[in-house]
């Protein structure tokens, strides 16, 4: 799989925010099938960034993943990246 068909879109609401501030994660959706490793792959050829770990959830038919970067990468400058911020 590509990259750009693993990652669908970023998650921006409150919470997202919160956990990028306090936690130095992002929330994304993510194919279906995507692996964990799949995942990681996805975002650190995409962004630069260093991933710590990746935790994954399946709500309403969608994959949710929240990524935590390594302290190296602040979430911030990558969702500054993706226009979130």
């Amino acid at each position: 799989m590509k990259a750009h068909t693993i990652i669908k879109y970023p998650l921006s609401t409150e919470k997202t925010i919160r956990l990028m501030e306090a936690e130095n994660k992002l929330i994304f959706v993510v194919d279906y099938q995507a692996t964990k490793g799949d995942i990681k792959k996805a975002v650190e050829d995409m962004f630069k960034a260093k991933v710590d770990k990746i935790n994954t959830l399946i709500v309403k038919g969608r994959k949710k993943a929240y990524v935590t970067f390594n302290p190296q990468t602040p979430a911030i400058d990558v969702a500054t990246q993706l226009g979130l911020m």
